[in-house]
């Protein structure tokens, strides 16, 4: 999945706080595998894909897997993913709601 961004990503995420957070591919291999760690069983299944021109898309998907304390989750997020010309990932804007997580 990493090789999908570029070496330096801009990034929206409820996790890392509300401001852009630029983030190098290492991070981002870093933050993936994190979250593997502590959702080991997390699947994302697509509900669709919206694309906004030929450098960006919308991209719907339901997040499921267990909490670390055993309940189980399904969690609906939206990310807004923008293209460099190499095609590679420059900009991920990620939404979902992150209060359940508090």
């Amino acid at each position: 999945m990493a090789a999908l961004y570029a070496d330096t990503t801009d990034f929206k995420d409820p996790s890392l706080g509300i401001a852009i957070v630029k983030q190098s591919r290492a991070q981002t291999i870093q933050k993936y595998t994190e979250l593997n760690k502590v959702f080991t069983d997390i699947k994302d299944s697509v509900v669709a894909m919206y694309p906004i021109n030929n450098t960006a898309v919308v991209v719907e998907f339901i997040s499921k897997g267990t909490a670390p304390n055993g309940s189980k989750f399904e969690l609906p997020i939206c990310s807004i993913l923008t293209v460099n010309d190499k095609g590679l990932i420059e900009k991920d804007y990620t939404y979902y709601d992150n209060s359940a997580n508090k």
